[in-house]
């Protein structure tokens, strides 16, 4: 699958108070998101307006989510796929996560929080409904400057409310080991965007183009953003979704949070016209994502160099 390398992935600065559209430095930022995501399909977001004292209350809710006995945390089940309680009883597995779904409502935050807490946990919903709904806002400025660098704003809304948010927390066990074990296997994203936000444990390795794995390294005021296959489809294969990982060694955990954005059920998605012409022939067939994650749900453990072209290539 390639060599490692320590080439950095591009860091982009969206902690300027000035940053709003239609103004210079939007209009730089925006340049470089757009570029980050066709070159790599993802970046690392500085972002210096969320306070220390969150990010550390936040560290502190993954480690206290991930430390109830495990038939508390098997209360998570969802109907959705990848949705609910994910863990291994595969020997030597290090991965666990849990999700819940619009995690910027207060009110769903609640309700997770009284599964996992029947009695109530104030400071463990307090600090993620906050957190999320930070990240939602940063995802909407980000995705708002993907469709205007394309020039079909007249799509903006519609683009915007074709998702849900997803959040899923996950906790990776020490490896034990000096050589990097495998945490998360190498994977495509299938949903629009991803935000990830990690505790202080690197481990996250992303592929690029020429198949070479980056060592992403995390400086305390960044995340993650990572392009996923449902956007590589609707900007008819324009930005690039990179298969990424998770290596572990050492002997310290790693605890990390992702926001996704998810496109709901009933939405087609479909490349825009505009991005179609003699040089950029339709990549894709129109899908809908429950449709595309059944296919890749059965298809578990089967391997593709480019899933969605598997599928739903045009």
């Amino acid at each position: 699958m390639g060599s490692e390398t320590t080439l950095r992935l591009p860091v982009i600065d969206f902690s300027c108070k000035d940053l709003m559209p239609r103004t210079p430095v939007w209009e730089t930022v925006r340049s470089q998101v757009r570029e980050a995501a066709e070159e790599f399909g993802c970046f690392e977001a500085l972002f210096k307006n969320i306070p220390q004292e969150l990010r550390k209350a936040m560290d502190g809710a993954l480690e206290e989510i991930f430390a109830l006995p495990l038939e508390i945390k098997k209360r998570n089940v969802s109907e959705k796929a990848f949705h609910g309680y994910i863990g291994s009883s595969s020997p030597g597995s290090l991965y666990e996560s849990m999700g819940f779904d619009n995690p910027e409502d207060h009110k769903e935050v609640e309700r997770f929080t009284k599964i996992m807490w029947p009695e109530g946990n104030t400071n463990f919903s307090k600090t993620v409904h906050w957190f999320s709904k930070i990240l939602s806002e940063l995802d909407q400025t980000i995705r708002r400057m993907i469709v205007e660098s394309f020039g079909i704003e007249k799509y903006l809304e519609e683009h915007m409310n074709s998702t849900y948010n997803f959040l899923r927390v996950t906790k990776y066990e020490a490896s034990k080991t000096t050589e990097k074990k495998t945490g998360l296997r190498a994977h495509t994203d299938k949903n629009t965007t991803s935000i990830l936000y990690q505790s202080q444990i690197d481990g996250l390795e992303v592929q690029t183009r020429d198949g070479e794995w980056v060592n992403v390294k995390f400086s305390p005021h960044s995340f993650i953003v990572i392009i996923g296959e449902s956007l590589n489809a609707w900007t008819n294969g324009r930005l690039h979704s990179p298969y990424h990982r998770v290596m572990m060694s050492g002997d310290q955990k790693r605890y990390s949070a992702v926001l996704f954005t998810v496109p709901r059920e009933g939405y087609i998605i479909k490349a825009a016209e505009e991005l179609l012409d003699e040089e950029h022939p339709l990549q894709f067939r129109p899908f809908e994502y429950p449709e595309y994650l059944k296919l890749r749900f059965a298809d578990t453990g089967k391997s593709y160099e480019l899933p969605l072209k598997d599928y739903f290539g045009a």
